[in-house]
């Protein structure tokens, strides 16, 4: 894996930790961005993590191009001697799959879609090799997602399956993309899942909605006065499926300020995931739900 830096302008450090999107990829550009963040470098004056890369902008007045590239590359070679270890936190994430407000946007752009005479669901379970929908909605909702990068459009978070790559859930984009999706549906494409934080255009498929908020200019919702994007990079999400009345209660729930995110604090350790996955996933499921 080898790191690439070029300069955008005189105020911008480009950093590409990967060409490849890998979990191992996503992990360093989030310890090299929290280590920059921590060491108070003079000059620095935003750092914007993406999906295997990041960028800095600084202050030419402050620093020079060349120190701030000096001090970078010896954090990042600080950052692959040190413990791949990120204290972050799981979150359920509830999912109304197979929901009526996102199969009838669907069917308003079937023309757009690479299989204009099924759902994008059943496209996805097909080019996936799962026998039904219900058994792709079992390996969506079955292991955890690893949130790489927040952003595109406000709050929108890209989601990575925590899972072997053979294993990952890859579905093309839509060959032309739509001008409309639900606020909160669940999207899919390539490799990576999504939640649309707002309504608006959109290209991945979508799979179904969630009723918790997860963008809130107004501060108004509890768990995101401090802060109006609930998701940060790093996050680990998992979805849970639920029917047409969980969903109904959750909504009612969010309109009356009871609604609260299931989540805890974990420390995730990258070196015991590889080891094995599926143990460590069920291990961060049973700190999930206490046990």
């Amino acid at each position: 894996m080898t790191t690439r830096y070029s300069f955008g302008g005189d105020e911008h450090l480009f950093v590409e930790c990967d060409e490849a999107m890998s979990l191992e990829a996503f992990f360093k550009s989030l310890s090299m961005t929290n280590a920059i963040r921590d060491s108070g470098i003079a000059g620095v004056t935003e750092i914007c993590p993406a999906n295997a890369s990041f960028q800095i902008k600084f202050d030419p007045d402050v620093i020079k191009p060349d120190d701030i590239l000096k001090e970078v590359k010896a954090i990042e070679s600080a950052a692959v001697r040190t413990e791949p270890v990120i204290k972050t936190r799981i979150i359920e994430i509830p999912v109304f799959y197979r929901d009526p407000w996102t199969h009838e946007t669907l069917m308003r752009f079937r023309e757009r879609h690479q299989d204009p005479k099924g759902t994008d669901l059943e496209y996805a379970a097909r080019v996936n090799g799962l026998p039904d929908v219900d058994a792709f909605i079992a390996a969506h909702s079955g292991s955890p997602w690893f949130v790489s990068m927040v952003g595109f459009v406000a709050g929108l978070p890209f989601l990575y399956q925590m899972v072997e790559r053979q294993r990952q859930l890859e579905v093309p984009k839509y060959l032309r993309p739509r001008t409309d999706t639900p606020k909160l549906t669940i999207g899919h494409g390539g490799c990576f899942s999504c939640i649309y934080s707002v309504r608006g255009a959109g290209g991945y498929q979508m799979f179904g909605i969630t009723p918790m908020p997860i963008f809130d200019p107004e501060q108004q919702i509890g768990y995101l006065r401090d802060f109006m994007v609930f998701f940060r990079p790093g996050d680990i999400v998992k979805f849970k499926p639920i029917d047409r009345s969980a969903y109904d209660g959750a909504i009612d729930d969010v309109a009356a300020g009871r609604f609260a995110p299931l989540m805890r604090d974990v420390t995730f350790d990258f070196n015991q995931f590889q080891q094995d996955m599926n143990g460590y996933n069920a291990k961060l499921e049973g700190a999930l739900h206490g046990h």
